[in-house]
């Protein structure tokens, strides 16, 4: 049984900072202790030379953990590229999209996961259709061989139907939200300063947060976070390698999307770090996958398809998303695979394999969780 632990997580592609991540730990906090039968009680945030974090105090029926966990979110990279005219995002966007294919991404997504293929091209497919309509809406006067002067109808009309129906209508599906989650994974490939500066930061943050005895060290990652996660804890590795003297990090990846970025040709710097990380004799990896989930490269394995198939490769853990929701709750969310794809790190209606809360407040250690049955919840005291 854990008692103490420090816990660094690396957030998903979601415009919400440290804050915003901590209230919704809450909440799942709250329906995780309606279903273990225990008490997940989750503190203020803190800002300070260790980063955001709070703290977890969690008991149940014989044991008792606390948790210090860490966010390292990159909210103002995403904030900084959503605040841009609606053009200029576009533009990027689909200039994103283009080093996506130039790089080779596209052609390794569709070979290796062909569902995440196709949640590459839906963001640009879905605008190249609105832009043909109102190109289309546009060309009517002469496509009708009517007046030159119903142009002056028409092109208003066709911005119109673009910018105030269109754009509108991809917010339910957040289209836009999608094209700067590959600009930023052009930019983590890349290491562009921003990037990188980022991640200096957060390596710092993290070895002052390390400084103490503790249980349990655990690195937890969201999708887009996992690239992060790599580069943070590989980076906090090269500038204090003595961190781990005597302790293990248990590293966990939960619909990681670092392939995302490491099949870019530019990606080289990542490349390296993820065979670093999966060599460290001190590091213990898995990889938490969904078949449900579309939106990371299901079955592949990051370390070999990153050119390191001599390297320890992380185990793929297996789960099912019906098995820790209602039946009515997975039935409405089903469909909506952005949803679908966040579950990982929310609350749960039911017991059962994995529980985010329970991995990273509870008394079992983090390993346990890598022979999971999803199906099956972990037993936490003998008598259940």
């Amino acid at each position: 049984m854990i008692q103490s632990r420090i816990v660094l997580h690396f957030p998903g592609f979601e415009p919400l900072d440290a804050e915003a991540h901590r209230q919704r730990y809450k909440r799942s906090a709250v329906q995780a202790s309606s279903v273990w039968q225990s008490r997940f009680d989750v503190g203020e945030l803190s800002l300070d030379e260790k980063g955001a974090h709070f703290e977890v105090d969690a008991a149940g029926d014989g044991w008792s953990v606390q948790t210090d966990l860490h966010v390292f979110d990159h909210n103002r990279l995403i904030a900084a590229m959503r605040s841009e005219p609606l053009w200029t995002q576009i533009v990027n966007g689909f200039k994103a999209g283009f080093d996506v294919v130039r790089q080779g991404g596209a052609w390794g997504y569709f070979r290796h996961a062909w569902r995440f293929g196709l949640f590459f091209l839906f963001p640009f497919l879905f605008l190249a259709a609105g832009l043909a309509l109102a190109i289309n809406i546009a060309a009517i006067p002469p496509t009708l061989e009517l007046s030159f002067w119903w142009l002056a109808l028409s092109l208003p009309a066709g911005y119109l139907v673009f910018r105030y129906a269109v754009i509108p209508f991809s917010d339910r599906y957040h289209v836009m939200h999608l094209l700067a989650d590959w600009r930023l994974a052009v930019a983590v490939a890349e290491n562009r300063d921003n990037v990188a500066s980022l991640i200096e930061q957060a390596a710092d943050q993290a070895i002052v947060a390390l400084d103490r005895p503790v249980g349990e060290i655990l690195v937890t990652s969201h999708s887009m976070g996992a690239n992060f996660a790599i580069s943070v804890i590989a980076r906090l590795l090269e500038k204090a390698p003595a961190v781990l003297n005597g302790r293990r990090l248990v590293f966990v990846t939960l619909g990681g999307a670092a392939l995302q970025c490491s099949l870019l040709s530019s990606a080289v710097v990542l490349r390296r770090r993820i065979g670093a990380l999966a060599r460290h004799p001190e590091v213990d990896w898995f990889d938490i996958q969904c078949l449900t989930d579309p939106i990371h490269l299901y079955k592949c394995h990051t370390v070999a398809l990153s050119g390191h198939q001599d390297a320890p490769q992380p185990k793929l853990v297996f789960v099912r998303f019906k098995h820790a929701m209602s039946a009515e709750r997975y039935k409405k969310n089903s469909l909506d695979f952005l949803r679908m794809h966040r579950q990982y790190v929310l609350g749960p209606d039911q017991a059962s394999g994995f529980d985010f809360t329970l991995m990273t407040a509870g008394p079992l250690p983090a390993m346990s969780f890598e022979t999971l049955e999803s199906s099956r919840p972990p037993v936490i005291m003998a008598r259940q």
